[in-house]
């Protein structure tokens, strides 16, 4: 399980250390691609295998699923990484994630997300929700 919200830095080379907290549930080899939110979207194999099962199991006529498998696979690249706990970031994900220097790494239950430091600041701070509104969301998910 991944959780927890770290700071870490691109190098010129596009670079990154992986948490030392995540690099076992991780494995040697993982996958990278876009996420939801302008983030990246970092999955063991096993959770990826799910989930490419679960839209295998969708039907090929359904014009939404057609869409989003595109999305979701046509950029998702395999990582390993190198002997210091770092990857390299593909030029194209680290683009759609405007991932520059400064990321925030945050373990997400079952995946890993990487965000623009700035944007995760912007978009996720936690006191845009009182107590009674959190409560409130989480009564709609059924939580």
């Amino acid at each position: 399980m991944f959780i927890g919200e770290y700071q870490h830095t691109l190098d010129a080379k596009g670079r990154m250390f992986v948490p030392a907290r995540f690099r076992d549930d991780l494995g040697d080899t993982f996958i990278v691609t876009l996420g939801l939110d302008n983030c990246l979207f970092v999955f063991p194999q096993e959770e990826f295998s799910r989930l490419k099962a679960k839209l295998d199991a969708v039907s090929i006529t359904n014009k939404d699923a057609r869409r989003f498998a595109r999305f979701f696979f046509a950029r998702a690249s395999e990582c390993e990484m190198d002997k210091q706990g770092r990857i390299m970031l593909p030029a194209n994900l680290r683009d759609y994630a405007g991932l520059t220097k400064d990321v925030t790494v945050v373990g997400v239950s079952n995946r890993v997300e990487l965000w623009n430091s700035d944007a995760w600041e912007t978009d996720h701070s936690f006191d845009k929700f009182s107590p009674d509104e959190l409560s409130e969301k989480m009564e709609l998910l059924g939580l």
